[in-house]
C-alpha cells in the first residue's frame, strides 16, 4: 500500500489543501473562517505547507491592512492527488 503523506495527514493542513484545490487562491481570513481555526495555528500550518513547496504564499497590504494569499503549487497539487489516491487504496475504492 502507498504511504500517506504525513504533512497532509493533519486535519488542518488537509482542510487548507482541500479548500485551495477548488479555488485559484484564497486569503488568510477566508481560510481561517472555513477551517474554523485560530490565526496562530493556521499561520503555522500554512508555513509548513509553504516550506514543503505545497503552497505559494503572497504577503502584501490592502490599504494599511496586511493581506496573505495562498495558492497551491504544482507540487502541492500532485501531493494532494497522491494522498487521495492512497486513501482510495486504503479504503479499497
Amino acid at each position: 500500500m502507498k504511504e500517506l503523506d504525513q504533512l497532509l495527514h493533519s486535519q488542518l493542513r488537509l482542510g487548507v489543501m482541500s479548500i485551495l484545490m477548488n479555488v485559484d487562491e484564497a486569503d488568510f481570513v477566508y481560510l481561517k473562517e472555513k477551517t474554523e481555526s485560530t490565526a496562530g495555528n493556521l499561520s503555522v500550518q500554512i508555513d509548513k505547507l509553504a516550506a514543503a513547496g505545497y503552497l505559494e504564499v503572497e504577503k502584501s497590504f490592502a490599504g494599511k491592512r496586511p493581506r496573505t494569499v495562498c495558492r497551491v503549487t504544482a507540487k502541492g497539487r500532485m501531493a494532494f492527488e497522491a494522498y487521495v489516491d492512497a486513501l482510495r487504496e486504503y479504503l479499497n475504492l
